[in-house]
């Protein structure tokens, strides 16, 4: 028996709520992002793209899981770089000036592909000089995979959803990276309670694209934004710093 068609328009709202999913999915799962998550999936780096655990401007991060010989279940963090509809002009903001990554061309492909292995290259960086960032484990053209920062499946929440557990030793820790960063030779460029995330272990900085060397023109600029942001957030929970002493720390060799 053939199933007849509803003629019943579907409400105006939730007709643009359809096409508003729609577009997003197309903007992440082009073809070519699909040929590169099938072949990752193919070498096992991991078997299964669970579902998003964090949306951005830029990207959108996904849960994935892998499954040993025993059926343990792993779960890593696959962030994906939308093609189409990133801030192009902002992300040049950052790369030019830093000399590792500034032969990349004006165009939309290649400053993604450049921004994943830029994004890669400061976790790696980070990662290696025990800062609380996610441990990188790979990339390839506008994916970048990490270890998954969660329990039980369920990713941590970011310290403007979830709010410190304890205001002072979360700010002195934060503060202790942020200064190990800095003499890495790096600045995060980004640093907000958004792309920080409250986990057991402490504080630990996420979105590490933006960090920029020593050298860029505008790290000097970026560090301060970047205190003042710390600053402005802790204040509420009565840590009292000045934006120069706390810069005084971080530059202190």
């Amino acid at each position: 028996m053939a199933i007849r068609k509803s003629k019943t328009k579907a409400p105006a709202r939730e007709k643009k709520q359809y096409k508003q999913k729609r577009m997003i999915e197309s903007q992440v799962f082009d073809i070519p992002t699909l040929k590169e998550l099938s072949r990752l999936i193919g070498k096992r780096i991991f078997d299964t793209l669970d579902h998003p655990i964090a949306i951005g401007k830029e990207a959108k991060v996904f849960r994935a899981t892998k499954e040993s010989v025993n059926g343990k279940k792993t779960y890593l963090a696959v962030k994906i770089y939308r093609i189409e509809t990133s801030s192009f002009d902002k992300m040049m903001d950052y790369l030019k000036g830093d000399a590792r990554f500034n032969k990349v061309k004006n165009k939309k492909l290649d400053i993604i592909k450049t921004w994943t292995r830029k994004e890669y290259t400061n976790l790696r960086l980070a990662y290696g000089a025990k800062i609380h960032v996610p441990k990188p484990i790979g990339y390839a053209r506008n994916v970048l995979i990490m270890h998954f920062l969660g329990e039980k499946g369920k990713p941590y929440p970011t310290l403007h959803d979830y709010g410190p557990i304890n205001p002072k030793e979360d700010f002195n820790q934060l503060l202790v990276d942020i200064r190990k960063l800095y003499t890495l030779g790096l600045v995060h460029g980004d640093l907000s309670p958004f792309n920080i995330l409250q986990t057991p272990k402490g504080l630990y900085m996420i979105d590490m694209g933006q960090a920029v060397i020593l050298k860029h023109p505008k790290a000097q600029e970026f560090l301060e934004r970047d205190v003042r942001n710390i600053l402005k957030y802790f204040k509420k929970y009565g840590i009292k710093k000045s934006e120069e002493e706390m810069i005084k720390y971080i530059k202190q060799k």
